[in-house]
């Protein structure tokens, strides 16, 4: 089979409610877990090609030339070559649309579904959305034991707006939003993303949430019902529903685990419903990253100005990770 230079192109996502009840620690003895997520147009571009030589080249924000698998620093990318048994003789770079690190938008697992995606390609395979959330679940919780949940490899593997169901027995389900065009327009333009400009751990967060599941079970399993009931509310195009369903699961998100929130956040998001924002969130596990509003389309400037939090422009994104260049 001959291998060639591949390019994939995966999109980040946003979480609307019941994020956290994707962690194992919750969905399998309390479960199902179910989250409301939407793929963004914010991508990381994966690219993977033959090198010269035998030797391993990795760019992300480092740059690492390596002998072998084993010599990798980046554990995602030596542990994806070691699943697809890749010994060699490749280069592999990354690039982001925004800040990859720390920002919530689920990166970590969306770089590597695009990886899965480009090395499946590179070998001449076609791998199914599910098998890339599957492969990037199985690297990260399981082979590498890195804390979270699973809602983000399959919100970047299938992209669209979707109901995600995280079932006891370890399955998933994902379940595509059936709403009316004026509804997913409605949605993109009363959305409000802003970059706070601080970074956080989430495996900080996740170890804190994993330690106190079992004694906050009525705050997950209330986010889950939110989350069943906002993907009600959208089907019946009820895009006004998004707002306040954010507000009550961002109430109860913030009691999950210190860090979530700090006083920083919290003035924010008390001024951002002051000017007008009928709720909104951190995006991912907390602490820093984007902080999404629903608002008028009209009142977002004022509310960015009042914050002093950069607005970044942004449509939901019905594609999941994809190929975008394939070259001899």
């Amino acid at each position: 089979m001959k291998q060639r230079m591949i390019m994939t192109r995966t999109p980040l996502r946003i979480t609307f409610a019941g994020g956290g009840t994707d962690l194992p620690e919750y969905y399998i003895r309390h479960g199902p877990g179910s989250v409301v997520s939407a793929a963004i147009d914010k991508y990381i571009y994966v690219i993977v090609n033959k090198k010269f030589d035998h030797k391993i080249r990795i760019s992300y924000s480092h740059t690492e030339i390596v002998d072998s698998v084993d010599q990798i620093r980046h554990p995602s990318v030596r542990e994806a070559l070691r699943l697809l048994n890749i010994d060699g003789g490749i280069e592999v770079v990354s690039i982001s649309d925004i800040p990859s690190q720390g920002t919530g938008l689920g990166s970590s697992s969306t770089f590597l579904v695009g990886l899965l995606n480009a090395l499946h390609a590179y070998k001449g395979e076609l791998a199914s959305a599910g098998q890339l959330a599957r492969e990037a679940v199985k690297i990260e919780r399981e082979i590498l034991g890195e804390p979270g949940g699973k809602q983000d490899q399959y919100a970047a593997a299938y992209g669209g707006l979707n109901m995600i169901v995280f079932n006891r027995d370890d399955s998933v389900e994902v379940k595509p939003l059936i709403s009316n065009e004026e509804t997913r327009m409605k949605l993109d333009s009363n959305l409000l993303l802003l970059y706070t400009g601080k970074e956080r751990s989430s495996a900080t967060i996740h170890n804190s949430q994993k330690a106190t599941v079992d004694q906050m079970i009525s705050n997950y399993d209330t986010m889950r019902d939110l989350a069943h009931n906002l993907y009600a509310r959208l089907s019946v195009n009820d895009y006004n529903a998004a707002g306040p369903v954010m507000h009550k699961n961002w109430i109860l998100k913030k009691e999950l685990a210190s860090g979530i929130s700090w006083d920083f956040i919290d003035e924010c998001y008390v001024q951002a419903i002051k000017l007008g924002a009928t709720g909104g969130k951190l995006i991912g596990a907390g602490g820093g990253g984007f902080l999404m509003f629903f608002a008028a389309p009209e009142l977002h400037e004022r509310i960015a100005s009042a914050l002093q939090l950069r607005k970044v422009d942004f449509n939901i994104q019905y594609q999941g990770s994809s190929i975008i260049y394939v070259g001899d």
